[in-house]
């Protein structure tokens, strides 16, 4: 233990409330695999921070927790992960701690250990120590806690006490705060809500998004992020939030940041997302056309300037390119095709793909280019029903927004991905923003704009069959082959464009309808 790299915070005097608030943004740090060992006297609050870790990783704030002293270990399930809590005091013999299956218990989840001073030769070294402590002042009523992080655990701990002080520094350190995890998404992200109770009740979110490292190389030497230039840390999401909101878009207000950890504090724009204005019964036309909106104010606003992503730092948007485009319809012979007919394609397969696409990438990349958020479509959006405009669209994804076509965010709302829009209202609104375009921009062409929109939209709902098809084959997340019918519906409308006729007919002759009905029941 002495050898391996350690990292230790320490927060003193801390009452009830701020203990059971630190248990949260414990909860929130948790990971399978990981062991965190509580150490302390009898009474200094072990059994506290376990029993408020334990309800937020169940995100249920009645639930029963029972001290494990006597059954030595009780389990507990959640949408995250397992948590196994043990309670070593009447351990009598180290070896009795594999008896009680340790090490499946930590494979299947994660361990919570109290009197891990009972067993530590058999606890793993690399492990977050929680250490529990009346202070030395004699206040009874507060507990110095004292935080290692060991081994791996060492740089969690250096991201476990940013994250700690953030919050306090955006002023959610009061014992009125709770602290919960959000549902995550597709991506490496994580978000939890902090509410304030009383006073001036108030929530914010914190987003976690450490820097990723890079995977393995896919294309001219460089992994699939730099080929398809994803954001790969926090400092896009600032910069851009920035830019929108000083453009009177609805973009979340940044709280604090800390760009070295990847934690954002941001502003709570609410829980009303598009999917569940429509399951409140709000018209589909309204909020939709609210999104159609939004857009056109972006119009005026350049994409080809550099934005201040906060400390000085600045950000450019980057280009849409070839590479993008082809590395994203790849994702079709790279996992679709197998998938569908069992067996990859053949080189001289690959290259007709390709050899389709070339021409129809050449036109999207002769166009103008403004802002594409690239991610514009219902689960990043949330009605605003008080504030007014364009204004009354909430957007929440945006890090790996580009220079290229507008047409891009506009097909991502029209062809919704997760909920069905039907063709009338597609034809609707798509009609709407061509005519107020038209009326603010003398050079707009509404045929070249509506190829650009077809051709646009093959090509995302291409990438989006691809990805669908990974992460059911892949990434074992067979949920999303639910959408595929709604995605085939989308590519079939845009191939019905005039001008894409090689390309339909290329999906024509590779997935027939007889093969569609097949790639329907992946």
């Amino acid at each position: 233990m002495d050898a391996m790299t350690t990292h230790s915070f320490r927060l003193s005097q801390v009452n009830q409330a701020q203990l059971e608030r630190f248990a949260q943004e414990l909860a929130f740090a948790l990971r399978p695999g990981d062991v965190i060992s509580l150490t302390g006297d009898l009474g200094a609050g072990k059994t506290t921070l376990a029993r408020a870790l334990i309800r937020a990783l169940t995100n249920d704030p009645e639930h029963e927790v029972p001290s494990p002293t006597f059954t030595l270990v009780q389990t507990y399930e959640s949408e995250r992960l397992g948590l196994a809590h043990f309670d070593l005091y009447r351990l009598s013999a180290p070896e009795e701690l594999d008896e009680l299956g340790f090490e499946h218990l930590v494979e299947a989840g994660a361990a919570l250990v109290e009197w891990p001073q009972r067993a530590m030769e058999r606890l793993p070294a690399e492990r977050l120590e929680v250490s529990l402590a009346e202070p030395g002042s004699g206040d009874s009523e507060t507990r110095d806690v004292l935080v290692s992080g060991h081994g791996i655990w060492a740089a969690r701990a250096r991201r476990l006490e940013a994250m700690h002080e953030l919050i306090r520094d955006a002023g959610f350190d009061g014992d009125d705060v709770d602290f919960s995890m959000l549902a995550g998404d597709a991506s490496t992200r994580h978000y939890g809500r902090l509410v304030r109770h009383t006073l001036l009740p108030r929530s914010c979110l914190v987003m976690d998004w450490p820097r990723q490292p890079d995977g393995p190389p896919v294309r001219d030497g460089l992994p699939y992020s730099q080929v398809a230039k994803l954001a790969e840390d926090v400092r896009p999401f600032l910069a851009i939030a920035r830019a929108l909101r000083d453009s009177g878009l609805s973009a979340p207000r940044i709280m604090g940041a800390d760009t070295k950890t990847g934690f954002i504090v941001l502003e709570d724009l609410g829980a009303l997302g598009y999917a569940e204005a429509l399951a409140d019964g709000v018209p589909q036309e309204e909020i939709w056309r609210d999104g159609v909106d939004a857009l056109l104010a972006l119009r005026h606003v350049r994409a080809d300037q550099t934005f201040q992503a906060g400390n000085g730092e600045q950000y450019s948007l980057p280009r849409l390119d070839r590479p993008i485009l082809e590395i994203e319809t790849d994702l079709v012979p790279d996992w679709l095709w197998e998938a569908v007919h069992g067996c990859p394609p053949t080189a001289a397969e690959r290259h007709r793909y390709r050899s389709t696409w070339a021409p129809v990438f050449e036109r999207i990349l002769a166009e103008p280019t403004g802002w594409m958020l690239r991610d514009y479509h219902s689960p990043n959006l949330i009605l605003l029903p008080d504030r007014e405009g364009a204004r009354r669209v909430g957007i929440i994804d945006f890090q790996d927004a580009l220079q290229g076509p507008a047409a891009y965010d506009l097909v991502s709302l029209l062809q919704d991905a997760r909920l069905d829009v039907p063709a009338e209202l597609e034809d609707e609104l798509l009609g709407y923003y061509c005519a107020q375009a038209a009326t603010t921009d003398a050079t707009f062409d509404e045929a070249r704009f509506r190829f650009v929109y077809a051709a646009l939209g093959a090509q995302r709902n291409s990438k989006i069959l691809g990805i669908f098809a990974r992460l059911a084959r892949r990434d074992g997340k067979p949920r999303y082959l639910a959408h595929l019918p709604r995605i085939w519906g989308y590519l079939e409308r845009n191939l019905l464009h005039p001008e894409l006729r090689a390309l339909a007919q290329w999906y024509e002759d590779i997935f027939p309808g007889s093969v569609r009905r097949r790639a329907l029941a992946l």
